[in-house]
């Protein structure tokens, strides 16, 4: 049993289509949810019960040059190219932007229909309250004997990751996820961070420790309070949403794994700080599931080992480079691929920093380093053998050393996703300053905020950034999907 849909048709208004999108979603939706009620109250009424994923196929014979200061909303040479497609609700503007630019550059319709790819049952019912699907045994019935359930064989980044993906019928990926993968990473977002996905900013900062959080608590009340700031709600733990600055906001029962806050803004504009905690592997389940909400930008404002005897407590560091010892994304991206500076990145970091310390040029040389940055997966590196360690570390000429930041600035690359670092020196191992709790304490309460307007600014600033130009070329590929 599958739902009546209309036949695929072409559309030359990305409006349109999109609104298309939305009603077979809802459609494929609405009947899964229907029918898994009435089979769990009811039993299976006999066969099998499937509903199908949307999607945008674009099909062209084309070599047609187009404007080559572009590096996305277009595809390289004539075949058929297609994207399964969940949520469109959620995506609407994302997906309204990528098929325009498609159609204008093309100057062709794209078709919008049912793909062959079934809607599992549990990401079908995950954005209705009233169902919830059991464990595996729960019910009367065997589950997968009926609903279809998520399928890793449809699942999985090998768009992303250059493997040479293409769909069953051949058509080649127009987006750079899966249906299945999207709603997979949207269902791990709310477990981790305990926010929903429609809060999510475009920009997003990342940090090792709660100290950033309070921080950027107390700027988002002052934004509140401030009619001309442009920022319209603050959303905490548990998808608490205040608009009011002096609101209290309940404290959760249970923290989850990753918290995430939203300082919101009219079209996901706004800025979003997720406190990933300590290590590679946070950094990198983190950021392989925000990716799919396609960011304009993340980066990295957190703490770190200074490796210089010049370095003082509290100066800040501008990564330009990364030594990658985490090991965490070493099968998804070897590590003799380069992790290069975004140069628009890099401005916004330093003109931010200029800003916030009020010193410029050569003087601002004296609270910030630019150099690169090690991540290592073993927080107590100093405890073992050092000779190693420091040696590479030498070699590197590497400035400082975290957990995180070579994963995130990783990812960012490997998704496609604008990144960058600005790290704050909260210790010397090398040099006998240890992060000792009277030295955490006064260091904390002198530099995280700061710190953190630092972060804020450069993404107040990089929001007033054409899309074209922060999606840097030097972040595609030869053989790219279309859409960002």
């Amino acid at each position: 049993m599958s739902p009546e849909v209309p036949p695929a048709e072409a559309f030359t208004d990305a409006r349109a289509a999109v609104a298309r999108l939305c009603e077979l979603y809802e459609t494929a939706t609405e009947f899964l949810c229907d029918e898994f009620s009435r089979a769990m109250s009811e039993g299976p009424a006999g066969g099998r019960v499937r509903a199908f994923y949307p999607e945008v196929r674009f099909v062209t014979s084309s070599y047609a040059a187009v404007d080559s200061r572009l590096s996305f909303g277009h595809v390289s040479q004539p075949g058929t190219y297609a994207a399964t497609i969940t949520r469109p609700d959620l995506f609407a503007r994302y997906l309204e932007q990528q098929i325009g630019l498609l159609i204008e550059n093309h100057q062709q319709a794209v078709t919008v229909g049912v793909s062959d790819t079934p809607m599992p049952v549990h990401f079908a019912v995950a954005n209705d309250a009233r169902v919830s699907v059991p464990q595996e045994g729960a019910a009367d019935f065997t589950l997968r004997d009926v609903f279809d359930v998520p399928d890793l064989n449809t699942t999985h980044d090998d768009i992303v990751n250059g493997t040479g993906f293409t769909f069953d019928d051949g058509a080649h990926p127009l987006a750079p996820f899966t249906a299945q993968r999207v709603d997979y990473s949207l269902a791990r977002l709310a477990h981790y961070t305990a926010t929903s996905a429609e809060h999510f900013q475009n920009h997003v900062l990342f940090t090792n420790y709660q100290f950033y959080v309070e921080e950027f608590e107390a700027f988002a009340r002052m934004a509140l309070a401030d009619e001309s700031s442009g920022y319209t709600s603050f959303v905490s733990t548990g998808n608490v949403e205040i608009t009011d600055p002096e609101a209290v906001l309940p404290v959760p029962a249970k923290m989850p794994q990753m918290p995430a806050y939203h300082l919101k803004r009219p079209n996901g504009q706004g800025i979003t700080l997720v406190n990933i905690g300590v290590g590679p592997s946070n950094a990198k389940t983190a950021t392989d599931h925000i990716a799919v909400l396609r960011p304009h930008a993340w980066l990295m404002v957190g703490h770190c080992a200074g490796l210089r005897n010049s370095q003082r407590l509290g100066d800040f560091v501008l990564a330009h480079a990364y030594l990658r010892e985490d090991k965490v994304l070493d099968d998804d991206l070897p590590v003799w691929v380069p992790i290069p500076p975004l140069a628009e990145i890099q401005v916004a970091l330093e003109d931010a920093v200029a800003d916030v310390t009020k010193l410029e040029g050569y003087e601002l040389k004296r609270i910030m380093r630019t150099g690169t940055v090690a991540s290592l997966d073993n927080r107590n590196w100093e405890l073992r053998e050092q000779a190693g360690p420091v040696q590479r570390l030498s070699q590197s000429r590497a400035v400082a050393l975290d957990m995180e930041s070579a994963t995130i600035a990783a990812n960012g690359f490997r998704f496609r996703v604008p990144y960058g670092t600005l790290l704050c020196v909260s210790d010397k191992p090398l040099h006998g300053e240890l992060k000792l709790p009277g030295m955490a304490s006064d260091f904390y309460k002198t530099q995280v905020a700061r710190h953190l307007m630092i972060g804020i600014r450069a993404m107040e600033t990089i929001r007033e950034m054409p899309l074209a130009r922060i999606h840097s070329r030097k972040l595609r590929s030869f053989e790219e999907t279309a859409f960002l």
